[in-house]
């Protein structure tokens, strides 16, 4: 929605169904409004990027879709279900996965271990995760196609502990897509990771599977630019104004809440670029 509040049409990339809409969240802590009446429409298939200066409530945002907060006010629905008071793994089983801005990961655990865990127990196994690898065929095969498309099969032995920041961020991606989402929440996927590390990220996350709805919550703006087909801005808890990145890009409110933001590294320069 506009600034105006007429609703900007959807990419022909993204029209149809509504796979997760949030409408009127409100979120107050105390006297402190973090999200005022947010509404957000992602639609299937999306690549929707989620941008805002440091404090505009895109944290708050992901964790009222992920579960993590209750909202004040306002509902959500994941295909058309209401999931609003449901609990965050409950709304994982019904495909709504995230990533964190912070790796969750299982130091000592290698990769190939980390998918295997997260595979079994998505394919109803969780119990008979500690059989020895290669007990299940299904799991298996599952596995093998994560770290060959997450770029982890040369270092799929290895403890956790012992990757290169990089492809820590590929795994915690590759336990996402392993819990077979509907919608990701990718939580600055790119947040930490050193420039040379960062192309083969940004390849991977933009080849992700075309039938996963993506929601993509990102400071780095090569990433945001090379990625979104939609972004919303967020300021101040509120919906600025959302649409294409070209007309992001070109939006004098846009620029002018950028201009004195060093942190997000501005979108003028941004839509200079891309432009």
């Amino acid at each position: 929605m506009s600034a105006g509040g007429v609703p900007a049409p959807a990419t022909p990339a993204e029209n149809g169904q509504t796979v997760l809409l949030a409408q009127g969240l409100v979120k107050r802590f105390g006297g402190i409004s973090a999200t005022n009446g947010v509404t957000l429409d992602l639609r299937k298939g999306a690549r929707h990027a989620l941008i805002g200066p440091n404090g505009a409530g895109k944290t708050t945002l992901i964790n009222l879709l992920t579960g993590v907060l209750a909202p004040t006010g306002g509902s959500i629905a994941l295909d058309g279900q209401d999931i609003t008071r449901l609990a965050p793994h409950q709304r994982v089983r019904r495909g709504l996965v995230r990533t964190f801005q912070i790796n969750q990961l299982f130091d000592r655990l290698t990769p190939l271990e980390t998918l295997a865990l997260t595979v079994s127990q998505q394919q109803g196994l969780g119990g008979a995760w500690w059989q020895p690898l290669g007990a299940r065929r299904a799991v298996m095969e599952r596995c093998a196609q994560l770290l060959e498309q997450f770029h982890l099969d040369s270092v799929m032995a290895e403890p956790t502990r012992a990757l290169a920041y990089g492809k820590r961020r590929l795994l915690e991606i590759a336990i996402a897509l392993a819990c077979a989402p509907r919608v990701l929440l990718l939580d600055e996927p790119v947040a930490g990771v050193p420039a040379g590390e960062r192309e083969e990220l940004l390849q991977t996350v933009s080849a992700l599977p075309a039938d996963v709805s993506v929601l993509l919550i990102e400071h780095d703006m090569d990433l945001v630019f090379r990625f979104a087909r939609r972004m919303t801005v967020l300021v101040n808890g509120a919906v600025l104004t959302e649409g294409t990145p070209d007309a992001i890009a070109r939006d004098p409110q846009v620029r002018a809440v950028y201009l004195g933001d060093h942190g997000e590294g501005s979108s003028a320069q941004a839509g200079d670029r891309h432009g």
